[in-house]
């Protein structure tokens, strides 16, 4: 592999053989020339970095530029090409503008009522939207959760940015979420009326929707039904129930087993107001896959703005134009922070593995933590997993050196897969 690639090995020694060396000639001709083939097939060897964040240490960005800068250690013209991922959660705009998108910010209202600045991504009339960036958990301050009060106004606000800026096709990405309101919030923003007995407009957040008397989408955007909106997300949960939303992401959204308990009989009962007012495809959507994605913003999604739901990761991989940049590539690396049973269900490595199999690319995949089994990486259609600590062994190193410590491990990819093989 260290052989410059650009150089006819033996060239320039062809002119000083004599006749009497002919023989030799011809030999050293048919070595050199495996040489050459040789450094020409290392030459030829593409890899595409499609990987995901290392949540709280790198952005996919990041992930490829590490793992790019170990693997030239080992051979400083390997081609790379990096397409970083998402699969519709945090990180999904970033994603986007890594691999074209214009970035644009608007300020709009965060989960706690007070503005923020948010980002969406454009290009043409397609745009991602991620609600993270108006009602993430990532907006919170340090320790302060909102289970009940959270509102996902302020996307809907993000939404409607798009829809001003020309969009006709629109990702919207969902998780990361602070909220449980079921895209109440959302669809306020948008047009939408949710009163209470009194008549007056409930609060926000989902613990108030136990107190909703009425619902009027009849104010929602019109320009929802000529565009085409994708709910882009990693999980199909409905929107109560034991694997609703509130059972089995409100505790990490600082929920107590009475707040999960208040928010699952609001969500219930949202889902009976809005059957009175557009009838059963409410009570259909709040059982549909995604219904229960971030807070249940999908359902409101599903039924108010006739989104569409598709798992996050292959529609990324279509918006980013992965499939091209396959057909480029003869090794594919992925990952995330955690390899584990989440990443089977919907993560990003998990659609690039599946589609890469597909194509006949042979995938390996890098990570913080490693917490499958060989056999089920193979299964997924990862060849070979290189977690962090197969070069440092300190978890807490790997989190806050995780960059020069990736770049060790794109070193150790190099050498076991390009060199090798």
């Amino acid at each position: 592999m260290g052989t410059d690639p650009h150089l006819e090995i033996g060239s320039q020694r062809r002119d000083c053989l004599d006749a009497s060396k002919a023989r030799k000639a011809r030999g050293t001709k048919v070595a050199d020339a495996a040489v050459t083939a040789e450094s020409e097939r290392a030459q030829a060897r593409r890899v595409l970095i499609a990987a995901d964040k290392f949540k709280g240490s790198l952005t996919a960005v990041q992930v490829a530029q590490r793992v790019t800068a170990g693997l030239r250690r080992v051979d400083p013209e390997v081609r790379v090409e990096a397409l970083p991922v998402a699969d519709g959660g945090d990180g999904t705009v970033a994603a986007a503008v890594a691999g074209g998108f214009e970035r644009r910010e608007v300020t709009v209202t965060g989960p706690l009522g007070t503005e923020v600045t948010a980002a969406y991504a454009l290009r043409g009339d397609t745009a991602v939207v991620e609600m993270a960036e108006a009602s993430g958990l990532q907006l919170l301050p340090e320790g302060v959760f909102a289970p009940l009060t959270a509102t996902t106004y302020g996307s809907g606000e993000l939404l409607r940015a798009a829809l001003d800026a020309g969009a006709r096709t629109i990702v919207f990405g969902v998780g990361g979420s602070a909220t449980t309101d079921g895209g109440a919030g959302m669809l306020a923003a948008l047009g939408a009326t949710f009163l209470d007995a009194d008549g007056e407009p409930v609060a926000p957040g989902g613990g108030p929707l136990r107190d909703l008397a009425s619902a009027d989408l009849s104010g929602l955007d019109p320009r929802f039904a000529e565009v085409d909106l994708i709910l882009a997300s990693d999980v199909d949960n409905p929107l109560t129930g034991p694997k609703g939303a509130p059972a089995v992401y409100g505790p990490q959204k600082g929920a107590t087993a009475d707040d999960v308990a208040t928010l699952d009989a609001a969500l219930a009962h949202f889902a009976v107001v809005l059957e009175k007012a557009v009838g059963p495809r409410a009570a259909e959507h709040a059982k549909a896959p995604g219904a229960g994605a971030a807070g249940g913003i999908g359902y409101g999604a599903l039924v108010g703005l006739g989104a569409r739901f598709r798992a996050g990761i292959d529609v990324m991989l279509d918006v980013l134009g992965f499939g091209p940049a396959l057909e480029r590539a003869d090794l594919v690396i992925t990952g995330e922070g955690s390899l584990d049973e989440q990443t089977l269900h919907g993560k990003a490595p998990a659609g690039v593995a599946a589609a890469a199999r597909a194509a006949g690319v042979e995938v390996v995949a890098v990570c913080g933590r490693l917490q499958l089994s060989e056999e089920a990486l193979v299964n997924a259609g990862i060849s070979r997993a290189y977690p962090l600590s197969l070069v440092e062994s300190d978890v807490a190193r790997c989190m806050t050196e995780a960059g020069p410590i990736l770049e060790q491990v794109g070193e150790l990819i190099g050498r076991e897969q390009l060199v090798a093989g």
